[in-house]
């Protein structure tokens, strides 16, 4: 984990005036947005004016981030976003997760009633399992995207917000702490609200700890998935199966499931595994190369889209966490 003394010791031993330190001014030190954000964390949260703006001297625009954000991976077609996650080398990354942490991931399925297989591939999609938890400053990526970028300005300014009271109440360094160009953090990418409001102290030493902490890491994702309605052992989804074309009417508008399978089965769309009559399911349609496939989505599937909106990325996870399962249990065997 990124962690360092606590903020006010942390900003204190910042130069208030990097110029004349020899460090050339930041892109934000000037910048009229982020004079009105220092502001507000002032009269909002007591936070001092000076080392604010000695951090925010400090703080660099990034270019690359706003390139990557405006082409995110969900933007593509299923075809090409399955390929990047359902791979040999991420399912054996998972099968070895597994093994290592196999105390730890039941304790959390027992404490939260999570499964292990989803906990494993939330953090294979999110990092390969710890190997890429992001080279980016979040201090850089959150400032550059909350006082740069318009589309999504209000948004990353609240996650900015949270960030700075994160770094006070956990100790991280704000200068050292590094994430994705969205500034998630850590083996689960988990935003500053999100790291706030569900990262658990599951090792029971103080401090809600992302980076290193195994049993805070699978705990924190496990209390996530809790927190948004998960139902242990129950479906995710079921692939439509028997019926080539489907008319654009039936496919459900949002994510949260509003039918019931009967209702579908009404409408001649049945699935494979089959799933109880009464069960709540959503019709999601994704694209394939040689024309759209169609799933029925449960409560569970909804779940996943609360860590990330995409149904693409749901779909990944849940497609993964099975394959991981099928082979951790096959090498067990």
């Amino acid at each position: 984990m990124q962690t360092g003394k606590p903020l006010t010791n942390l900003l204190l031993g910042l130069c208030a005036g990097l110029t004349a330190c020899g460090v050339p001014a930041g892109d934000f030190e000037h910048h009229p947005e982020t004079q009105a954000f220092i502001t507000a964390m002032v009269e909002r949260h007591q936070f001092d004016r000076n080392q604010l703006e000695a951090l925010f001297a400090d703080a660099r625009k990034r270019d690359d981030i706003l390139k990557a954000i405006a082409r995110p991976a969900e933007s593509k077609p299923w075809y090409e976003y399955r390929p990047i996650f359902m791979t040999q080398s991420r399912i054996d990354g998972g099968v070895d997760f597994w093994r290592a942490h196999s105390a730890i991931l039941k304790k959390a399925e027992q404490a939260y009633g999570v499964d292990a297989a989803m906990i494993v591939a939330i953090i294979g999609v999110e990092t390969r399992y710890g190997a890429n938890t992001g080279s980016y400053r979040v201090i850089d990526a959150l400032s550059t995207l909350a006082f740069e970028y318009p589309p999504r300005a209000k948004f990353f300014r609240s996650e900015l917000e949270q960030f700075l009271i994160l770094a006070r109440e956990e100790g991280l360094d704000l200068r050292e702490a590094k994430g994705s160009y969205a500034g998630a953090m850590g083996y689960g990418q988990f935003i500053p609200s999100s790291y706030r409001n569900y990262a658990v102290d599951f090792d029971a030493d103080g401090s809600r700890d992302l980076w290193v902490s195994l049993e805070d890491i699978i705990g924190s994702v496990a209390n996530y998935f809790q927190r948004h309605g998960w139902k242990l052992g129950e479906p995710v989804a079921s692939r439509v199966s028997g019926k080539a074309s489907i008319p654009d009417s039936l496919v459900s508008s949002g994510l949260k499931p509003s039918k019931t399978v009967a209702d579908f089965a009404r409408a001649g769309i049945s699935s494979n595994p089959k799933l109880n009559d009464d069960q709540r399911v959503a019709l999601l349609e994704l694209e394939q190369r040689n024309g759209p496939e169609y799933w029925l989505t449960t409560d569970n599937f909804y779940t996943i889209t609360r860590y990330n909106r995409s149904p693409l990325y749901a779909m990944a996870v849940f497609q993964l966490s099975e394959a991981i399962r099928d082979a951790y249990q096959n090498r067990e065997d």
